[in-house]
């Protein structure tokens, strides 16, 4: 079995009490059946310790974990802050504190941890949803890299394609690399990947996989460039620019919502952006691009956004074939986070900190990435929208 992490895997620690927006709350915690399990033995032995010792601490512990834990449903129960209700008032775990690290459910001890598995393959990354996660990938100015490592294990997937897999695999690695190439614009490397995606989406349409390899090989070169660089030099007006944005936003309205809070934020962002009657979209963008070249990083941080979507959601065209789906949501959902960035940079009157970047990715991850449905959704909005971008 090959294990890939990214190099940065190792430099997370959970903060616990010290986090600013706790995994345990906001979310349905959902305990596997193992788990279950285990705190219906914890149950019994609390339950002959109190029989047997007569022990008020043990009848307490007993009382929480029977009621603190929907049995029925599989879940841990919350409050009416839709904080879990073993988080005590210091953000950390009372189950933990009181039956230790193995009381754990599989949820709780993986997460920040994300697994994608495909035959023969697992590819573990952190999730941005983490603020902690979050601020390492925004805080890294060197390109990421991904390490591989063999273990122990083997296994077969039922209707799963490794042609298709290693072609995927092959495309991955270059658009890895045209993303991190620092010497092209942002956009030009983003272009680059989708026009990649959409040319091997055409090629697998009409099985005709083996011309993906001559795809992938056409965009490693410099023909492939300058088509884009001439295409970025067609102009748009600002209504259609307008248009399209207003258009690829409200799409966000459509998702499944997980926060309250989300909205909120939505509609702060569109006033901003779409509807402000004091200054026009274009004005914005243009103001905003000025001060991204000589204020911040901002263009290193959407590269690594780029590379961490790519990475985790790319190969998963194996199991639909919809690879040029998969690109067009990656490239989404880093468009979106810049215009969220963008928005609050307005707002603090055309002034944006590291951890306000920082709190608005991670916020964007928790309602996107923390829900299939939002996933799935996502990949059926795209269609055709971005070669009019």
């Amino acid at each position: 079995m090959l294990y890939t992490i990214p190099d940065y895997y190792k430099e997370f620690r959970c903060t616990a009490d010290k986090c600013e927006d706790t995994c345990c709350a906001g979310w349905q915690i959902v305990i596997d059946e193992k788990s279950l399990v285990n705190y219906r033995k914890i149950c019994r032995k609390l339950l002959v310790s109190i029989v047997k010792e007569s022990d008020k601490n043990s009848f307490s512990k007993l009382w929480k974990m029977f009621t603190l834990v929907n049995w029925s449903e599989g879940t841990f129960r919350q409050d009416m802050e839709k904080r879990c209700a073993f988080l005590n008032e210091h953000n950390l775990c009372d189950l933990y504190i009181a039956h230790g690290e193995k009381s754990l459910c599989k949820t709780c001890k993986q997460y920040p941890r994300h697994v994608e598995e495909f035959e023969g393959v697992r590819e573990i990354t952190l999730s941005i949803s983490c603020p902690e996660v979050a601020r390492i990938l925004m805080e890294r100015k060197t390109p990421v890299t991904f390490l591989s490592q063999e273990k122990e294990g083997e296994e077969e997937y039922e209707d799963f394609d490794p042609f298709l897999f290693s072609i995927l695999e092959d495309a991955r690695k270059e658009m890895l690399i045209i993303l991190q190439n620092r010497n092209l614009s942002i956009r030009e490397r983003t272009l680059l990947v989708l026009a990649m995606a959409h040319d091997m989406q055409v090629r697998i349409n009409r099985q005709d996989m083996f011309a993906c390899f001559q795809v992938i090989e056409k965009y490693c070169g410099d023909k492939a460039l300058r088509f884009i660089q001439k295409y970025l030099q067609k102009k748009e007006t600002e209504k259609q620019r307008v248009s399209l944005a207003k258009e690829m936003f409200e799409k966000l309205y459509e998702l499944e919502l997980l926060r309250e809070e989300w909205n909120v934020l939505l509609q702060e962002t569109e006033a901003l952006l779409y509807v402000n009657e004091k200054v026009s979209y274009e004005e914005i963008q243009k103001e905003f691009a000025k001060w991204e070249s000589e204020n911040s990083d901002i263009e290193i941080h959407l590269e690594q956004l780029l590379v961490y979507f790519l990475f985790i959601y790319f190969p998963g065209a194996v199991y639909d074939g919809e690879v040029y789906a998969k690109a067009q949501m990656v490239v989404y959902c880093v468009w979106m986070i810049h215009e969220f960035w963008m928005a609050r940079w307005l707002k603090n009157e055309k002034n944006l900190e590291l951890e306000e970047m920082t709190e608005l990715l991670y916020r964007f991850s928790r309602e996107v990435e923390h829900s299939d449905e939002n996933l799935k959704r996502l990949e059926k909005m795209m269609g055709f929208l971005w070669l009019k971008r």
